[in-house]
């Protein structure tokens, strides 16, 4: 499959595509993640994971990995259909604040508006993935089981 846009579609109750993530949802609110659903997963999906990354965040590791990993979530059971908002269980990689589990959109003062990717992968293996991996090693060891994904978009800009 490589990296390619498939025709599952990722959706919150909380904003729209492209649009404004409320501010309950980023580090200068409540911190909680979004409410997130999907539909048209591939007949063969067993399991799937969730992960927000920042790519307009001006870091770059010297493994050359890019941007800001915001939350990764993974060995979500391909039945699962939505997360709600506050969502935890599952397994929860490290993000690039130096902990498991969401962390919120929260761009340097005065760096303008950041555009954020959430994306849904779903996967034709049952994710027995180890706990602890960051997003990079998690995409490198899912990457030929991903059947299907697709990404919501949101921005925000801090105050």
């Amino acid at each position: 499959m490589a990296f390619a846009l498939s025709e599952l579609q990722v959706t919150s109750s909380a904003f729209e595509h492209g649009q404004t993530i409320p501010k309950r949802h980023t580090g200068e609110g409540e911190d909680v993640s979004p409410p997130l659903a999907w539909r048209n997963l591939p007949g063969e999906t067993r399991s799937l994971a969730v992960f927000c990354h920042d790519p307009d965040a001006p870091l770059v590791t010297p493994g050359g990995d890019y941007g800001f990993v915001h939350w990764i979530l993974y060995n979500i059971p391909g039945s699962v259909t939505h997360l709600p908002e506050g969502a935890d269980g599952y397994t929860a990689g490290p993000t690039d604040f130096g902990k498991t589990g969401y962390g919120g959109p929260m761009p340097p003062n005065g760096h303008g508006v950041h555009v954020y990717y959430i994306w849904v992968l779903a996967l034709n293996t049952d994710g027995q993935f180890p706990e602890g991996l960051t997003l990079w090693q998690f995409l490198e060891k899912a990457e030929p089981n991903i059947i299907g994904m697709n990404r919501l978009i949101g921005k925000y800009e801090r105050a």
